[in-house]
């Protein structure tokens, strides 16, 4: 082992070595700082990001004192490089990145651009079984648990608690992580106890890192042991920079004081740049993509550069346009893929995803971005799957709903944004739960009515409360339901993150109860649009993989009734169901809401197929266009009733339709004001094909008119669908209203000129 490292050592720093490295070999505290197994060195000269605060302890306890961070060189001792091998030294140089500037590290932007990757606690890369403690509390607070973000289960004492929690409170306590291979350790990012009942965290810690878990050694700041600045709440997340980045295969978080009313509790993820060794003939190749993809973060202004770049690539196939503005300003831009962007062809599905409505889960809007450049590159090489998809489907794309939300939480970065940054919009509104809750106002017309076959069971309106200039609706939310009414969407998904499972409607329970399974009319169908995604799904399909925080929904397949999760009242799911004829579910992508970039081409591989198999699924069921029978012209907003489906639809504003079904026989209904009803049955097949069924409606005769109103009755009028305009009219109206006086509000605070006399 000493000569395999000496040998790397010479390797990776031979440059290092010929600027004067070797003037300071002879630096006895260096030598002693420093040193490895068998006295071998390996140390680096590295620019950070951003400041560490570190604070200095003797070895008999002295008071600890702060200083500013320091640039250190380091040393390689006992072993003469070898300098021929000048090729694997440039090769070292893209893991290390040597610069300049500490200011460099920082992007145009202000993000904090860390040099080395987390292994992958947060992520799961890392398994259980690397993750070894001094002692813990309990199984539920074993090592296993201290991983970045982790979440805890709603009571105390259970098996997945919110951190390691040691059984002892002294400084004697650690938690160790075994990289496997040699790695170049950066830093250590830490985070207190997630519990809604304790409050626990680390203050201060010593790092040390070892070769074979049996000899440790601290990492050193000058010539005495550092000190990193830990917690101070349960949920920020606090990065500690190495002073002396250290190659090693074993690194221990080694607390020294904690929150006086608590104890010995943390969730880590660590830095560090896998160290290839020649030799090592278990060495794997770091699994991606082979897809030419831009795989990094985007933020808006990049986001903007690489939806024009698609566009440019692409003209014949795309089309970018806005819904609205986020509080802030900042444009909800959607990519239209279509062989005819910019219309709606008769017969052709309208499908949709939406990404970001939660702004600190980035996985889903670099998703959908990643989906844009793949549909358009394939495209372009015939790939026939998705030349398909683009000739048949009229595809939109919103990658940021909450961009404010998202510009927030990117500018702390992937591993520092913690779980909550950016969640919610500027205004602190969670998107999620902003839409009008439609359930309770259809469940409750139920309970009151004498036949609840006549209580509307879909399009129903928005309710008056929502439509005020003073209701509590972002802008966000009011661009996306202003652009479900323009579109008529038949299948859609809202990509989330954090777990891994596909939830589908109702997400509302009945009588508010916390967790209840509450079906729609179409659960049949919904929970086989979930399953799609998740037997697809390379991760959540895999039997062998380990619970994201809690709860195990390979119990139940990788996907569950959203209530029967937890209630979410106002979900765009139920409130697409239930308002328009779109079909919605959500997907959880991954454990991990803001992955690392190097983890992104991964994810992509993950997800890749559950995208595209999700989007053709808008091809099942029936479809076809109701007309009248005279003129041949389409009739807009005709019911389409399948027997013993509690649930209609309406036709769009040509005529044509959509209806989602499972292979089976089915009884269709289609009825319009004005005219006399049709029946036909329609048969669904097991092909991913819809099945054609039109419709031809005859007018009630005038003379027919006559006789009702001779006869003091009443034409039969669609209320539903009028009062379902207006509301809509006044939340446009209201909506301009509003951002009439928030554009005033914000000219005059950018010309402070204008208040002086």
């Amino acid at each position: 082992m000493e000569k395999s490292l000496c040998m790397l050592a010479a390797v990776l720093f031979l440059g290092l070595f010929s600027h004067g490295a070797a003037a300071l070999i002879n630096d006895p505290a260096t030598t002693e700082s420093y040193a490895l197994i068998n006295s071998t060195t390996i140390s680096l000269t590295v620019n950070w990001t951003k400041a560490v605060t570190v604070k200095e302890e003797s070895r008999d306890g002295a008071i600890p004192a702060t200083e500013e961070p320091q640039l250190f060189t380091t040393t390689v001792r006992d072993k003469q490089f070898d300098t021929t091998d000048i090729s694997k030294e440039r090769k070292r140089e893209e893991i290390i990145k040597k610069e300049k500037d500490p200011s460099d590290r920082k992007t145009d932007d202000g993000k904090t651009n860390l040099d080395c990757p987390p292994l992958g606690l947060e992520s799961l890369r890392v398994d259980d079984n690397q993750i070894q403690a001094s002692s813990y509390q309990r199984t539920g607070l074993g090592p296993h648990r201290g991983r970045l973000n982790i979440q805890s289960g709603i009571e105390d004492g259970d098996l997945y608690d919110g951190a390691w929690c040691a059984e002892y409170k002294d400084r004697h306590q650690w938690l160790e992580v075994d990289a496997i291979h040699l790695t170049l350790f950066t830093g250590v990012i830490l985070q207190g106890r997630n519990s809604i009942w304790s409050w626990d965290w680390v203050e201060t810690y010593k790092v040390q890192l070892s070769n074979d878990s049996v000899t440790w050694h601290t990492s050193m700041n000058g010539t005495q042991e550092a000190i990193f600045e830990g917690n101070q709440n349960p949920e920020t997340p606090v990065l500690g920079l190495l002073p002396v980045p250290t190659v090693a295969r074993f690194i221990r978080i080694n607390p020294q004081t904690w929150y006086s009313n608590g104890t010995i509790c943390l969730r880590a993820e660590i830095l560090g740049c896998r160290v290839h060794e020649p030799s090592d003939i278990y060495s794997e190749h770091e699994s991606g993509s082979k897809d030419a993809l831009d795989f990094r973060h985007h933020n808006y202004k990049e986001m903007r550069k690489l939806m024009k770049s698609v566009t440019e690539e692409c003209p014949d196939i795309t089309r970018i346009y806005t819904i609205g503005k986020s509080y802030m300003g900042l444009k909800l831009y959607v990519m239209e893929i279509s062989d005819n962007p910019g219309k709606h062809e008769l017969g052709e599905p309208e499908f949709r995803y939406v990404a970001g409505m939660h702004g600190n889960e980035a996985l889903g809007r670099e998703l959908v971005l990643n989906l844009m450049q793949y549909m358009c590159k394939e495209y372009k090489r015939g790939n026939q799957r998705i030349v398909r998809l683009v000739t048949e489907t009229r595809i939109h794309l919103l990658a940021s709903m909450n961009p404010d939300g998202y510009e927030e939480a990117y500018v702390k970065g992937s591993e520092l944004a913690g779980w909550a940054e950016g969640r919610y919009s500027f205004e602190g509104i969670d998107l999620n739960h902003n839409f009008p809750d439609l359930n309770n106002i259809m469940w409750d017309a139920q309970e009151k009515a004498a036949d609840q076959s006549k209580v509307p069971n879909h399009y129903i309106p928005i309710p008056e409360y929502y439509t005020k200039e003073d209701a509590t609706v972002a802008p966000e939310t009011r661009a996306v339901i202003s652009w479900m009414q323009d579109i008529p969407f038949v299948l859609s998904a809202n990509l989330h993150g954090g777990e891994l499972v596909v939830t589908y409607p109702f997400d509302c329970t009945r009588d508010w109860a916390p967790q209840e399974d509450t079906p729609t009319a179409d659960n049949a169908y919904f929970r086989w649009l979930a399953s799609v995604y998740a037997s697809t799904h390379l991760v959540m399909a895999n039997p062998d993989r380990r619970i994201c925080h809690y709860e195990d929904f390979q119990s139940h397949n990788n996907i569950i009734n959203g209530g029967a999760w937890h209630t979410v009242p106002g979900s765009m799911n139920d409130f697409s169901y239930l308002h328009t004829n779109c079909f919605e579910v959500t997907v959880e992508l991954s454990c991990d809401k803001f992955p690392h970039v190097s983890e992104l081409p991964i994810e992509w591989e993950n997800n890749k197929e559950s995208l595209l198999v999700y989007m053709e699924q808008v091809h099942r069921g029936i479809k076809g266009v109701v007309r009248d029978k005279l003129t041949k012209k389409g009739i807009a907003d005709a019911i389409i009733k399948v027997e013993d489906h509690d649930h209609d639809i309406r036709s769009a504003a040509d005529g044509d339709y959509w209806r989602l079904l499972n292979p089976g026989e089915y009884k269709v209904i289609v009825w319009a004001v004005g005219y006399f009803p049709a029946m036909r049955r329609c048969n669904v097949g097991m092909e991913p094909n819809p099945t054609i069924c039109d419709f031809t409606l005859n007018k009630t005769p005038i003379k027919r008119l006559k006789e009702i109103r001779a006869n003091g009755g009443k034409i039969p009028q669609d209320l539903q669908l009028r009062i379902r305009a207006l509301r809509l009219r006044k939340l446009r109206a209201s909506t301009k209203a509003i951002n009439r006086r928030r554009e005033s509000q914000m000219r005059r605070a950018q010309s402070p000129q204008a208040w002086k006399v």
